[in-house]
C-alpha cells in the first residue's frame, strides 16, 4: 500500500493538468528504506508525447545523484495518461526499473484524488495497490516541494 500526503497528490495532478496534453512524469524521493513520499521533484518528458513519457536521461541522472547523495531512493515515479485509463501500458512495465517504487498514474481525464492510481511493476508484472492518502505525517516530518 501507498501512504501519500494529499499535498503531494494535489501536486501531481497540478503538473498533469499543467502540462496535458502532454504526459507528465516526475519522482517523490524520500528517505531510503523508508517507502516515505516526500520531495517532488517533476522531470521533463523528453518525448513530449500524449501516449508516452520517457525521463531527459541528463535530468534522471542528475536527480538520481542528488538522492544518493541526500540518502533516499524513489519512493513513487509517476506519470499521467491523458487519453486512457489510469493503468500501465505495455512500455510503461517493461520500462519499470525500479521494482521498489510505487508508479503512480495520473487519468487527466478524470482528476479526482480517488482516480489516481498506484501499482508494483517487478519483471513486468504489474500488480495494482492501494493509495492512502493522509493529510498528515508524523509530526516530526515536513513536505518539501522542489520546483
Amino acid at each position: 500500500m501507498l501512504t501519500i500526503h494529499h499535498k503531494l497528490v494535489e501536486a501531481m495532478i497540478a503538473q498533469a493538468m499543467s502540462d496535458h496534453p502532454i504526459e507528465t512524469c516526475g519522482v517523490i524521493a524520500g528517505p531510503a528504506g523508508y517507502n516515505l513520499p516526500l520531495r517532488l521533484i517533476p522531470m521533463k518528458n523528453i518525448a513530449q508525447s500524449e501516449n508516452f513519457f520517457r525521463f531527459d536521461p541528463q535530468q534522471q541522472l542528475l536527480v538520481w545523484k542528488e538522492m544518493e547523495a541526500r540518502g533516499e531512493e524513489p519512493i513513487v515515479i509517476y506519470h499521467s495518461h491523458t487519453s486512457s485509463r489510469a493503468y500501465p501500458s505495455r512500455a510503461d512495465a517493461e520500462l519499470a526499473t525500479e521494482p521498489q517504487a510505487h508508479y503512480v498514474i495520473i487519468p487527466t481525464t478524470s482528476l479526482n484524488e480517488e482516480d489516481v492510481r498506484s501499482f508494483r511493476i517487478i519483471d513486468q508484472m504489474v500488480i495494482e495497490e492501494r493509495i492512502r492518502i493522509v493529510h498528515q505525517y508524523q509530526p516530526e516530518l515536513e513536505l518539501q516541494m522542489v520546483a
